[in-house]
């Protein structure tokens, strides 16, 4: 598959699967985030004082904001990512829960101090995600252009439900498979 083919098929898939993590019940949703919560603690449980880039919930994703408050009280650091070129990479930003956020690109929250800073790990939502560890996003690449452009590179991340599992995304040269990708069922390693 490939050119207006692939896009068309991608962007139905996004379609598909965002209605369907969007239809899970509430109360699953919540329970399936504590089991990747859980999970993402025991990832994190030998790496105190990193720097996580994380995300800030969107369209009924893994909600990793008690995550965030765990890691800093552990003495980690977490940055959230910003949109400042719609072309280019996403800018990473030290935050801490408290400190003032202002609206970014579809209205989702970014730091308003720029303070930048390259993650030692970083979270993705997963609009879907393959057995290669390709994700799907939302359509923009913004996280694969981030992971090509960040030195050191970054341990990815992929969050995402297990609904959320395809056969393939047909991967394209400029997709970035994820190192380990993390739902509520099982941690997957590349």
């Amino acid at each position: 598959m490939e050119g207006s083919e692939l896009r068309a098929w991608r962007r139905s898939e996004r379609q598909r699967l965002l209605a369907l993590r969007s239809g899970a019940p509430a109360a699953d949703r919540r329970r399936w985030g504590q089991h990747i919560e859980a999970r993402l603690r025991g990832l994190f449980n030998e790496r105190a004082d990193i720097i996580l880039g994380v995300y800030w919930p969107f369209q009924a994703e893994f909600n990793p904001r008690p995550l965030i408050d765990w890691l800093i009280s552990r003495g980690s650091g977490v940055a959230l990512p910003a949109v400042i070129d719609k072309k280019g990479p996403l800018e990473y930003r030290q935050w801490r829960p408290g400190e003032p956020l202002v609206d970014g690109v579809w209205n989702i929250p970014v730091p308003q101090q720029r303070n930048i800073v390259i993650p030692q790990a970083v979270l993705a939502p997963l609009v879907g995600f393959d057995r290669q560890h390709y994700r799907l996003g939302y359509g923009g690449g913004y996280f694969d252009r981030t992971l090509a452009a960040l030195w050191p590179r970054p341990l990815a991340i992929g969050v995402g439900f297990e609904l959320s599992g395809i056969e393939t995304i047909y991967p394209q040269p400029f997709d970035v498979p994820m190192d380990v990708v993390v739902t509520e069922a099982e941690i997957r390693r590349r």
